[in-house]
């Protein structure tokens, strides 16, 4: 199955009136550089900004970008359609994640249904067969409908304390309603693949699944400067066999999606619009199974600003900044092999991840091992940039 590599696929609805940045990986220079898309090109900014955290620590990034000088590297359409491995010229660029050496974080829990799917997890105990009679049973103690409960609250710490008479409580509920967030590490910095690559599903899962996201971008001061979309692999089994696994079932290799590119605030896009956006999802298989599903933003219990000002602060500095993905609400029930078995990947899906004012982030979905290594670090970028006298 091809990934649809056109422009218009890719683009947010009014990409004419974005600020829109990203990284290409040049074989001609035997390395990445930073990119502006304008008018229907690629304009290497490098030279102006060295990486993409360079170019989000500036005072006015999407005026940065708007206005520095570069050189054309190639059309957008040109440079999409070399991104997918299967048919790639080496010998020319394509797009790449739009990050580099900033911090890659997560925030878990933060809508009703995902933290109910959690406790579902860790109610299993990884066994997928379970989880039908499981959440028959929690729903019919607490509801599904927590939505409009503040997490931190008295009527949530009230909350907290009837699960507990009941023996209901659940370290997913803690973060889900208590005052502090879950955050963690996603993957490394240089570690996340980009649009039309290959992501990774580490082959001791069989239980897994597609978490659609908003991430924003956020320089070292804690100043959010953009938005893009991100794929924050869960391996249900994994995770659910215990909490203390969460590093395993969310570091692996190709394990982090994001991009297509970063869409930086400006007149036209501010963090409202990250508020109010719906993010959808599509699985293909090649089996002829299609999953459609979203995660309206609306519905988040904890504001993305309030996520920022719980990983960034006086306790916790981060010098070149770091991508947070939001959550999502989106938890798949649908069966997909037999009844009550529920939803897990097979290798060759295509996850494709939307949003109006984003554009459309898709992947093809390996095994780990199969997957592109990471071989492409901090050290080898500086020594690149080094070698082409940007340092």
């Amino acid at each position: 199955m091809p990934f649809d590599t056109k422009p218009a696929f890719a683009l947010p609805e009014d990409a004419d009136q974005a600020v829109l940045v990203g990284r290409v990986f040049r074989p001609d220079l035997d390395g990445p550089s930073v990119a502006v898309l304008r008018d229907g090109q690629l304009i290497d900014i490098t030279a102006m900004a060295v990486t993409m955290r360079d170019l989000c620590e500036s005072q006015d990034p999407a005026h940065f970008a708007t206005t520095a000088d570069g050189e054309i590297i190639g059309s957008f359409e040109d440079i999409l359609a070399n991104t997918p491995i299967e048919t790639r010229d080496p010998a020319l660029p394509y797009l790449i994640a739009p990050i580099d050496l900033q911090a890659v974080k997560a925030a878990g829990v933060t809508f009703v249904v995902s933290m109910l799917e959690r406790v579902i997890e860790e109610q299993a105990r990884g066994l997928p067969e379970r989880a039908v009679a499981i959440r028959s049973e929690i729903q019919a103690t607490i509801g599904d409908d927590l939505a409009a409960l503040k997490p931190g609250s008295e009527q949530a710490a009230a909350l907290k304390q009837l699960l507990i008479e009941k023996g209901m409580w659940s370290q997913y509920l803690e973060v889900g309603i208590g005052p502090d967030a879950e955050i963690f590490s996603k993957a490394q910095p240089m570690s996340a693949v980009g649009h039309l690559a290959e992501i990774g599903i580490h082959p001791i899962s069989n239980w897994n699944n597609p978490e659609p996201e908003m991430v924003l971008v956020v320089s070292s001061s804690g100043k959010i400067v953009g938005a893009t979309l991100g794929n924050d692999v869960n391996l249900r089994d994994v995770e659910g066999r215990s909490a203390l696994l969460l590093s395993k079932a969310k570091d692996n290799n190709a394990s982090a999606s994001i991009g297509p590119m970063i869409r930086l605030f400006s007149e036209t896009f501010s963090l409202d619009d990250v508020r109010s956006t719906e993010v959808r999802l599509t699985v293909d298989g090649e089996d002829g199974f299609r999953m459609d599903g979203s995660s309206a933003m609306s519905k988040i219990s904890r504001d993305p600003e309030d996520l920022v000002k719980q990983t960034i602060g006086k306790n916790h500095q981060y010098p070149d900044g770091f991508v947070l993905y939001l959550g999502t609400m989106f938890a798949p029930v649908q069966d997909r092999d037999g009844p009550g078995q529920g939803f897990t990947h097979k290798v060759g899906d295509i996850v494709t991840i939307a949003a109006p004012k984003i554009g459309k982030l898709s992947n093809r979905v390996v095994r780990c091992p199969d997957a592109a290594p990471w071989t492409f670090g901090t050290g080898a970028l500086m020594r690149n940039l080094a070698g082409r006298g940007l340092l």
